[in-house]
């Protein structure tokens, strides 16, 4: 009998606030986190609008490792890690039981991008150093920040890397490996990721607006999210709270291109059925779907093309949202912002709303929260999905605690 997985912590950095309270307060009142970039000069490209994070303190987090010696993507991994550690109530002492993994897309980018600022000054030296760009230093300074001496694994699978992690984490644990994981996705805003998107014009020129007929693109963000996995046993041991919990995962590849998902959506269709069959539940048993949602004209018809297809006649009574609408793509954390959101829905019966929502497109899902929260009885099973670049696809299955 496979071991039981519970998700006890929650740790979250965000455009729309950090921390699970604040999080979860703006996420449900369908507050939008994008805007104008700040971060670096964007007049070059034809779009201008993405998602920042304000206000970020690293030393607030880092109480070992000196906050200049770490670049952002990891600076915001250790804080979220740490978050969800303080919020479950437990601290990882140096036990070989507690294993770190964590998803991103860029990884420390910034450290390249800096450092091209000064060559192309016609400096010869950084000012700074470049030992923090590579990317097992994700987890690796997360380790040595909380003093862990398990498994430590960075899983670079684009925008689907948060999911990958989670999913890993719940293997260490069945396994046997691990009592415990820190699992997430981690990802700092990047001019050169900008550029991509850019480049491909698949950003939005004011908001994302995903499933809406109207929909123009996706929103470049930034931000981390990470989740405490423990095994019941552990769990119970020490009186944890129990927010949901994490039933089964599933990873497949469409194989189609490199940028664009198959138009059928059959590497999510495979996904979601796999997750589901990992679970051990059924489609009539979903009650909420946290969606891709890019606001992507293809990327939103194909995953609304899956979910008909895995969910027949229930597809339109399965309510579906984006929380992309209101945070953008934060590219390796969006998979595990939206696991935490999936997790929190779970927790307080709410299911978070797609902002931006005005005219419904039959192409498309149309029972999608529109711009409001909504309340609900029970979400007793969730489903999550995250599809990235490469064809890298993965859906996780949350449920609620008890009978």
């Amino acid at each position: 009998m496979k071991k039981q997985v519970f998700v006890t912590g929650l740790g979250v950095i965000s455009p729309i606030g950090s921390g699970r309270s604040q999080f979860w307060e703006n996420l449900c009142r369908g507050q939008v986190g994008t805007g104008e970039i700040h971060a670096f000069d964007t007049r070059g490209f034809s779009s201008h609008c993405g998602g920042e994070v304000f206000e970020f303190d690293p030393k607030r987090f880092l109480k070992r490792l000196a906050s200049e010696e770490v670049a952002r993507t990891t600076q915001f991994a250790i804080a979220v890690a740490r978050m969800a550690c303080e919020d479950a109530a437990y601290m990882p002492d140096s036990s070989e039981r507690v294993g770190i993994c964590f998803g991103t897309t860029m990884g420390n980018q910034s450290v390249v991008e800096k450092a091209n600022d000064v060559w192309a000054s016609g400096a010869t030296q950084l000012p700074f150093p470049a030992s923090p760009y590579p990317l097992n230093l994700i987890a690796g300074q997360i380790a040595n920040e909380l003093g862990t001496r398990g498994p430590a694994l960075v899983l670079p699978t684009a925008c689907a890397a948060g999911n990958y992690a989670i999913g890993w984490g719940m293997d260490l644990i069945q396994s046997g490996r691990t009592d415990v994981v820190i699992a997430g996705g981690s990802d700092a805003l990047s001019r050169g990721c900008y550029a991509i998107f850019n480049r491909l014009g698949a950003i939005a020129k004011d908001v994302c607006r995903p499933f809406d007929k109207n929909r123009s693109g996706m929103m470049v963000s930034e931000g981390a999210g990470a989740l405490l996995l423990e095994s019941a046993e552990h769990a119970h041991a020490r009186g944890a709270r129990l927010y949901a919990e994490l039933l089964g995962y599933s990873l497949s590849c469409d194989a189609y291109h490199p940028v664009a998902p198959d138009p059928g959506g059959c590497g999510a269709i495979a996904s979601m059925q796999t997750a589901l069959k990992s679970s051990g539940r059924s489609p009539d048993m979903v009650s909420y779907i946290s969606a891709h949602g890019t606001g992507t004209k293809t990327n939103d018809v194909a995953e609304s093309k899956a979910i008909r297809n895995v969910f027949g006649s229930r597809a339109e009574s399965v309510p579906v949202s984006s929380i992309k609408s209101m945070l953008g793509h934060t590219m390796g954390a969006a998979s595990a912002l939206e696991a935490v959101a999936s997790v929190l829905a779970i927790f307080y019966k709410q299911l978070p709303p797609t902002a931006n929502y005005s005219e419904a497109d039959p192409e498309c899902l149309t029972n999608v929260v529109p711009n409001h929260s909504q309340k609900t009885e029970t979400v007793r099973l969730a489903l999550s999905n995250a599809f990235g670049f490469g064809g890298n696809v993965s859906t996780i299955a949350l449920g609620a605690v008890g009978p």
